[in-house]
């Protein structure tokens, strides 16, 4: 009972790492001020927005550290690349010190990676701790990633509301906070025992009310994550969102209680076998109970972690190899590939045959053309505001941003949650995720006012959230589970390219607007009016519907793979 106890701690310790990190969302907030201190032009700035995400491309280096260093030095390693990173560009925007760009795009590149070095950390934590739900512990521990520009946003306006670079240093101080009011939990793991039957049904039932918690925290945060004069009012709303992200620890603790209670009087009102709160299946938990007798026994530290369907599994394999386990713990045939095209599901891909499959190149284009392209909005997103006459309402749309990716986050999760009732491959989903970006940049283009921007930024944080969340799924499903750690950074490389082209692209016609008279005297060239963005909103809409076209052909391609599992995963629950 302790362990258990011990791993929901962990989970909710690893939503507050995950909420207070993804400091890469509020760049649009502090950019203009950045750009204005620096003094360089929007090519200059989009170069520093790049920097942070090519963050991403360092991120096997947590992995690399993790085979030689316990879990809460990574955890304090990327903290204080964070500390350093943020901090001493805090102290620039500040006028202490005087640094060269080169430098000021370093500790960009720093910081961006620390981001990386977190995910790794909240990753193996989820991996480690929930071997029977691992794919709902990671959705929602993912989702909390979109939160941290709204609570940056809630936390800014109670300190100080009247300055932007107050950011950077909750950037550098709130992820170091965090890391040490986590350390006791993590450094307290409970031991990896499998589940019996009814501790399934606990766990569906509290990841049930963590998902409605989760909904409820982001509701909160956009109906309060706006800017206020108030200072009280500030205050009681930045502690209002803490209580919230506090909230999941009490929850634990109330089902267990619950269950006792049951337990002690035959309660009628037990869940049944064949409660719809049976999110996890208690066949595989004779699965589990193998893997974790194979993990006991090879323990020799050549462990890797696997996905098998909607869950994760940690397994040890030999080089040699070659038999691959489905999700009900039976032996499967290897998959046959005919015509270039996907039969079935799981089959493993080295990264040269990967980069050899035209499904591949079709899911590529359909990340790099939405999910990369609604990240780049988010980071010219104080220009944009600001070139439209809206740059007092910067933070507000930030929050709106925020909020919406944490909804999207969050939706990814329901192909698991619907899966009986409605079925669609998870490249359908996809698909439909990646709707709302093209109309978004052509509201953008067409409007040019308020209303418009704050429907356009919420709907590209829908599907740019929903993309980055089931992105993990997607990639191990098509491409291999045991490939999927060294596959999905391939695909991620899309990110820091996006958001050099995307970038350059807005960077050069923003400079080239602001030249032919639409620029206003300041320390920076600054460009006003609806021009500025005009023709880089016509040219995203256009990408990101090659994009949709892109998907929509995935779609087509693995539709087929994705019936025929369908249908041996139904037939298999009737056996």
């Amino acid at each position: 009972m302790a362990g258990q106890s011990r791993k929901w701690m962990i989970l909710v310790a690893t939503i507050w790492i995950q909420a207070f990190t993804g400091t890469n969302f509020d760049f649009s907030a502090y950019s203009s001020q950045l750009k204005s201190v620096l003094g360089i032009s929007q090519v200059q700035l989009n170069y520093l927005a790049v920097a942070s995400d090519l963050g991403k491309v360092f991120g096997w280096s947590s992995g690399l550290a993790l085979m030689y260093f316990p879990l809460w030095t990574v955890l304090f390693s990327a903290a204080f690349m964070g500390l350093f990173g943020y901090g001493m560009q805090w102290l620039v925007i500040r006028n202490v010190i005087s640094l060269p760009y080169i430098l000021v795009f370093i500790l960009c590149l720093l910081a961006g990676c620390s981001i990386c070095w977190f995910n790794t950390v909240c990753f193996v934590l989820c991996i480690q701790n929930f071997p029977s739900n691992r794919a709902l512990a990671l959705s929602l521990t993912v989702s909390f990633n979109g939160v941290s520009a709204a609570l940056y946003t809630l936390a800014a306006n109670s300190i100080y509301s009247s300055s932007n670079e107050v950011y950077l240093l909750l950037n550098a101080l709130f992820p170091l906070i965090t890391s040490i009011v986590a350390l006791v939990p993590i450094l307290r793991q409970p031991t990896l025992d499998p589940l019996p039957p009814d501790g399934v049904r606990r766990d569906s039932v509290v990841f049930l009310i963590l998902y409605s918690l989760a909904i409820l925290n982001g509701i909160y945060l956009l109906l309060f994550g706006s800017n206020t004069n108030d200072t009280t009012v500030a205050h009681l709303r930045f502690a209002g969102a803490i209580f919230l992200l506090v909230l999941p620890l009490c929850i634990p603790g109330i089902v267990f209680a619950r269950q006792w209670f049951h337990h002690a009087i035959n309660s009628s009102f037990q869940i049944p076998e064949g409660s719809a709160f049976m999110l996890v299946e208690v066949d595989d938990l004779e699965l589990h109970k193998e893997l974790l007798s194979r993990d006991t026994s090879n323990n020799n530290g050549d462990g890797d972690f696997t996905w098998n369907d909607s869950t994760l599994v940690l397994k040890s394999i030999d080089d040699d190899d070659e038999i691959d386990i489905d999700r009900k713990g039976k032996f499967c045939e290897g998959v046959v590939i005919g015509r270039d095209k996907l039969d079935m599901l799981g089959e493993e891909h080295t990264a040269w045959l990967l980069v050899r499959r035209l499904d591949f190149w079709l899911y590529f284009l359909a990340y790099f053309c939405g999910g990369t392209i609604g990240l780049v909005y988010s980071n010219n997103l104080g220009q944009i505001a600001q070139s439209l006459g809206q740059g007092s309402s910067t933070t507000s749309l930030v929050t709106v941003y925020s909020s919406f990716s944490f909804f999207g986050r969050l939706l990814s999760a329901a192909p698991d949650f619907i899966r009986t009732k409605v079925y669609f491959a998870r490249t359908a989903w996809l698909t439909i995720a990646l709707l709302p970006t093209p109309l978004a940049f052509f509201l953008l283009a067409a409007s040019g006012d308020k209303m418009g921007l704050y429907m356009a930024t919420g709907l590209l944080g829908l599907s740019s959230g929903f993309i980055f969340a089931a992105a993990v799924s997607i990639t191990s499903e098509l491409f291999g589970p045991n490939s999927v750690s060294v596959n999905h950074n391939i695909l991620i490389t899309n990110i820091p390219i996006g958001s050099l082209i995307y970038g350059f692209l807005a960077a050069v016609v923003y400079d080239a607007n602001a030249r032919s008279g639409n620029m206003v005297s300041s320390d920076s060239v600054v460009c006003m009016g609806q021009d500025c963005y005009f023709l880089t909103f016509v040219w995203w809409g256009c990408l990101a519907i090659i994009g949709l076209g892109s998907s929509m052909l995935l779609f087509l391609r693995t539709k087929h793979a994705y019936d025929q599992f369908e249908k041996k995963r139904a037939s298999a629950q009737v056996d």
